[in-house]
């Protein structure tokens, strides 16, 4: 008989999980799938955003979105459309009741375990596809099933000792997400992250806007010096990779948002005849207050095995 035998919600970065069926089978083969779900489960950060594993009698089919993964145990013949489908409705409903903020800053497992209610009733109507009344929503997703399959996992790279490092980038093609070399994730962007982002664009807008009126300048006056066009643009790039160096991890990050607050510290200096006091003051500080936040904000760090 076909169907899903349990499923469980899942945060991306550290394999935390947040809420799972309370309802599985003790059988050994079950047991064994158990296992398959906590190595996904730490290995979710280097994988596509949908995938298949088959253990032989028992699939394990999962998507992730927005940091969070949302994991089912179902037979080998239980249809993969309606397997997706099934937790898509999960993703939406966990979108609709949890904000991002709760599940980024939860630490202690199966703390959205009362999610579980709408998990078995879900799975109850998935059970049950006579009683399925989602007609459109199954062709929409078997039309994206064959357009971006699942990336098919084997239970040999499961076992690997360095995870899916060695998968080659050929090998995710399709999936629309490729991690064979995964970019190390940074933690989640707090408000004065943003507030100092979107200062720094406006440094670098109001660099940009002087450096080409000051070129307006040097055609019209021939005695205007070139120096200040190339330090309101040396500016504008500075302000504009310290947004980069805080959205993106880089090597020897700190050491180069220390040396962008330099640059922009020496800019202004020597664009100080054509500045007043506070427009200094107002770039320096920016500059100060997004170093500042590319400091705070650094790699996520892998939590304890939660024993999913």
């Amino acid at each position: 008989m076909s169907m899903i035998l349990s499923a469980s919600v899942v945060r991306v970065r550290d394999g935390l999980p947040l809420s799972a069926s309370t309802d599985y089978e003790q059988s050994t083969g079950m047991q064994e799938c158990r296992k398959y779900f906590k190595m996904l489960a730490r290995k979710l950060s280097q994988l596509p955003d949908r995938c298949t594993l088959k253990t032989g009698q028992y699939n394990i089919n999962f998507i992730s979105s927005l940091g969070v993964s949302y994991m089912m145990l179902c037979t080998e013949n239980y249809p993969s459309v309606l397997a997706f489908c099934f937790l898509d409705e999960l993703q939406k409903e966990f979108i609709t009741t949890y904000n991002m903020m709760k599940t980024n800053t939860a630490i202690r497992p199966y703390c959205f375990i009362e999610f579980d209610n709408f998990i078995q009733r879900t799975k109850q109507r998935y059970n049950n596809t006579r009683s399925l009344s989602t007609k459109m929503n199954l062709a929409d997703m078997q039309t994206e099933i064959k357009l971006r399959p699942p990336y098919q996992i084997s239970v040999s790279e499961l076992g690997s000792a360095n995870g899916f490092a060695h998968v080659s980038v050929g090998e995710y093609k399709g999936t629309g997400k490729i991690s064979a070399a995964p970019h190390q994730r940074l933690e989640p962007v707090t408000l004065p992250g943003i507030v100092s982002f979107v200062l720094s664009l406006l440094c670098g807008a109001l660099n940009l806007i002087r450096g080409f009126h000051a070129i307006e300048s040097l055609l019209q006056n021939e005695g205007e010096d070139f120096s200040y066009v190339i330090a309101f643009f040396l500016g504008t790039a500075a302000c504009l990779y310290q947004c980069y160096l805080f959205v993106y991890y880089t090597g020897w990050r700190n050491a180069k948002s220390f040396l962008t607050f330099g640059l922009i510290c020496l800019c202004n200096m020597y664009l100080y005849e054509l500045r007043n006091l506070w427009q200094l003051f107002f770039h320096v500080t920016v500059g100060a207050f997004s170093t500042l936040q590319i400091r705070l904000r650094q790699p996520q760090g892998k939590s304890p095995d939660y024993n999913v």
